[in-house]
C-alpha cells in the first residue's frame, strides 16, 4: 500500500522534507504502526509531540490507515 505523508513545522525540519510517499507491505496499518515506521526513519521524531490527521481529519490511535490515505503530522500550536 502507498500513503502520502505531509509534515508541518518542526516535524518537517526533523524529517527533512515537507511531503513524501511511502510504500508499506500491508493492506492497512494502525497509527501506532505508522509511528514505529517514522521512528525507524528518524528517531528524533519521538522527542516531539504531534497530532496526526488522516485525510484532513484529526485521528485517534485506533484509526486504521489504508491505501492512498494522506497523513498529516502537525506539531503543537497555539492561537490567539
Amino acid at each position: 500500500m502507498k500513503i502520502t505523508l505531509k509534515y508541518f513545522g518542526i516535524i518537517a525540519e526533523i524529517m527533512d522534507t515537507e511531503k513524501e510517499t511511502i510504500t508499506i507491505d500491508s493492506k492497512s496499518i494502525t497509527i501506532e504502526d505508522l509511528k514505529s515506521i517514522l521512528n525507524k526513519k528518524n528517531s528524533s521524531i519521538n522527542e516531539q509531540e504531534y497530532k496526526i490527521a488522516i485525510n484532513h481529519s484529526i485521528a485517534d490511535h485506533n484509526i486504521t490507515i489504508n491505501n492512498n490515505d494522506v497523513i498529516s503530522l502537525f506539531p503543537p500550536f497555539s492561537g490567539g
